[in-house]
């Protein structure tokens, strides 16, 4: 395991410290798919998303990724277990100031802002990739996945998060931006676009006077 001082070593030199991206969408949005087209961790961001853990936890002791297993005891557990290794990973990203990619579902807008309030007052500056379909393309994708829920319960899913993006805009302000993920949608266009934009969000020196102090202590300890 890395050290906590290689961690610090590290963040001050970290091509993206103290920036820190939010991803939300719906089901079936394609957030996953939209991460690699926009290149984040290429620009030196660390994708911290539960569900990785989660999949890996899965795979290793053989259950597959359906409804049943996922929603039995050992399933649950080995979510709750999977969700406790990502916060420590988290834990470790912050303490170096790294950047980071915030991984959601978008649903729960009082929360998303919550964790942008306090990761700003480390120093971070905050940003959000909204990743949108269609409702129709959200219950299409889901129908083909492995685990997939009830329509009724994806409508509502979609729902909430839609309700959402003036909020989102809102909050995070110019470092705001949707990408259309829709069967049928330019999303080669859209990922260049957000890729440009994460790019330029992420290579901008950080701006509050807590993260210029932090990096000072760092160079002159």
């Amino acid at each position: 395991m890395l050290s906590f001082k290689k961690f610090l070593d590290e963040g001050v030199n970290d091509p993206a410290i103290f920036k820190a991206i939010f991803l939300a969408g719906g089901p079936g949005s394609g957030k996953s798919f939209i991460v690699g087209q926009t290149a984040l961790t290429a620009l030196g961001m660390r994708v911290v998303n539960s569900d990785d853990a989660f999949e890996a936890s899965m795979k290793k002791v053989g259950m597959e990724m359906n409804p049943e297993n996922i929603f039995s005891p050992k399933g649950q557990e080995m979510r709750g277990q999977a969700k406790v290794l990502t916060g420590k990973k988290q834990e470790l990203y912050l303490k170096g100031r790294l950047g980071i990619v915030v991984d959601g579902t978008g649903r729960e807008y009082d929360k998303i802002k919550k964790q942008s309030i306090e990761l700003r007052r480390l120093g971070y500056d905050t940003a959000m990739i909204f990743v949108n379909t269609d409702k129709e393309t959200a219950l299409d994708r889901n129908r083909q996945r492995a685990r997939s829920l009830p329509d009724a319960e994806v409508e509502k899913m979609w729902g909430a998060v839609q309700n959402n993006i003036g909020k989102f805009q809102g909050h995070f302000g110019k470092n705001f931006i949707v990408v259309d993920n829709s069967d049928g949608a330019n999303w080669k266009s859209g990922t260049m676009q957000g890729y440009k934009w994460a790019k330029k969000f992420v290579e901008q020196p950080p701006t509050k006077p807590v993260a210029k102090k932090w990096i000072e202590r760092q160079k002159t300890s």
